[in-house]
């Protein structure tokens, strides 16, 4: 019985980390149905907070969601810096239809772009 008990307990501790697992990857936001990983951060603190650049990583598993990740990042580093999420993009521009061309280093999306407080 006591053997039992301890098996037990290893298959719950199992599934549990199983499940963090799947938590941990669930939160990430996706994006066109893929999730990115994606970073924002002013291209030079000590001149404006307003000049920011996005890099969104493996940005080729999709032009459309990676467009769509840094914008989502971009309007969160307005709003903590200017209160708004207004911005233009610097380095890129979209058409009606919504196709621009995707600036890439190594793979990684980067986008910049200038918050209008």
């Amino acid at each position: 019985m006591h053997a039992g008990f301890t098996l037990s307990l290893i298959v719950a501790a199992g599934l549990g980390l199983t499940a963090c697992g799947s938590l941990k990857e669930d939160r990430r936001p996706k994006f066109n149905g893929v999730p990115f990983k994606a970073t924002v951060k002013a291209i030079d603190k000590r001149a404006t907070l307003a000049d920011f650049r996005v890099e969104v990583g493996d940005a080729t598993r999709s032009q459309l969601g990676a467009l769509q990740a840094a914008d989502h990042e971009a309007k969160r580093y307005c709003i903590e810096n200017f209160g708004t999420s207004r911005f233009d993009w610097t380095n890129i521009t979209v058409d009606a239809e919504g196709a621009y061309s995707l600036q890439l280093d190594r793979g990684d999306g980067i986008f910049t772009g200038t918050c209008k407080p």
